[in-house]
């Protein structure tokens, strides 16, 4: 076992859900990427929420940060509805791709940089296979250094200093134009830090990338 603290609390969760999801078969295993394999956008979340896509077995799937999500993504044309509830609710991701830095929902939604370190080689092994991929969308600065470490493994590091975090951040990463965005957590949206015209803004200018087909080149 590579991770039990996050095996135990995933359980955990499953076995002490809250009263609206009593009764409900949780999911409460490592939650799989998804989306189009011919994606030329990916989505990198931070990890499952544990009532969320831990109970659904969906990223973002059933909690409030992807009601922020598939809304935006919806609007920009990468989804093909607005809400996304449970694993068959017809969501179809359009030249999207949705994976998160770790898999397994962590306690109070904050893995270790060693739960990410030992999750990367599940992304290491999926990124190649989306050939198409020209963009990528960190939410979160932990799935911003997520996002670097895979493209240093895969010999793609930029070249110093170090790119950092912000909100619409952007970096030429290898054949990839990285793009930084606050995560659509409660803590950011209750708050106001993160607004939905924040996100679409982000999307836009993920769909300007794409439609130019500069992938990393930036103008």
């Amino acid at each position: 076992m590579k991770c039990p603290r996050l095996v135990a609390w995933r359980e955990q969760a499953a076995a002490n859900p809250p009263l609206r999801y009593r009764g409900e078969q949780y999911w409460a295993r490592p939650v799989p990427s998804f989306g189009d394999p011919r994606a030329r956008l990916v989505v990198v979340g931070l990890a499952p929420a544990a009532n969320g896509a831990n109970r659904t077995g969906r990223m973002f799937t059933g909690d409030r940060s992807g009601d922020w999500l598939f809304r935006a993504l919806h609007r920009a044309g990468f989804a093909s509805q607005p809400t996304s509830v449970r694993r068959d609710d017809g969501l179809r991701l359009r030249d999207c791709y949705i994976a998160a830095a770790v898999r397994c929902a962590p306690p109070d939604n904050r893995p270790t940089t060693e739960e990410r370190d030992r999750c990367i080689p599940y992304v290491l092994r999926e990124l190649p296979l989306l050939v198409r991929v020209r963009v990528v969308v960190a939410l979160g600065g932990f799935a911003w250094d997520a996002a670097l470490r895979v493209a240093r493994e895969l010999g793609h590091a930029p070249p110093p200093p170090r790119p950092r975090f912000g909100h619409a951040a952007e970096a030429a990463v290898g054949p990839y134009a990285l793009i930084g965005c606050y995560h659509p957590s409660q803590q950011n949206t209750f708050t106001g830090r993160l607004k939905e015209e924040d996100l679409d803004r982000v999307f836009a200018r993920a769909r300007e990338l794409l439609d130019s087909d500069t992938g990393a080149h930036f103008g």
